[in-house]
């Protein structure tokens, strides 16, 4: 799996990060990046949710900043760096992605971001 990354302003496609983890159940929602001190560089935990709504990410207990996309509909909603343990974001969304900090420079509202499967 990877995330892509497709500006809306036809620049070239970039990938995100190619090692994924998906946190589908809803301790691994709650946990999140909790606890870690650090993120490989081409590291993404991405929240899939069924159905747009408010999701919003805290930083109690997350010891390193963060880049998050809010993704609805595979568009961009808003991006934003959180910082260590104060950092909070809300937005409307179908998926969350969390990245390393400093990944997701250049990417905006409207752009596209897609988990791509292997085969894909």
């Amino acid at each position: 799996m990877r995330v892509v990354h497709e500006p809306a302003d036809g620049d070239e496609t970039r990938t995100l990060a190619t090692d994924i983890q998906m946190a589908e159940g809803v301790l691994a929602k709650v946990r999140g990046l909790r606890f870690r001190r650090s993120l490989p560089d081409d590291y993404a935990l991405v929240f899939p949710f069924g159905h747009a709504g408010r999701r919003d990410i805290d930083m109690l207990f997350v010891r390193t900043s963060i880049d998050v996309l809010w993704i609805s509909d595979n568009r961009v909603q808003q991006v934003k760096t959180l910082r260590p343990w104060i950092g909070f974001g809300l937005a409307r969304a179908d998926c969350v992605i969390e990245l390393p900090p400093g990944v997701a420079d250049g990417v905006e509202a409207g752009d596209r971001v897609l988990v791509e499967s292997e085969d894909s």
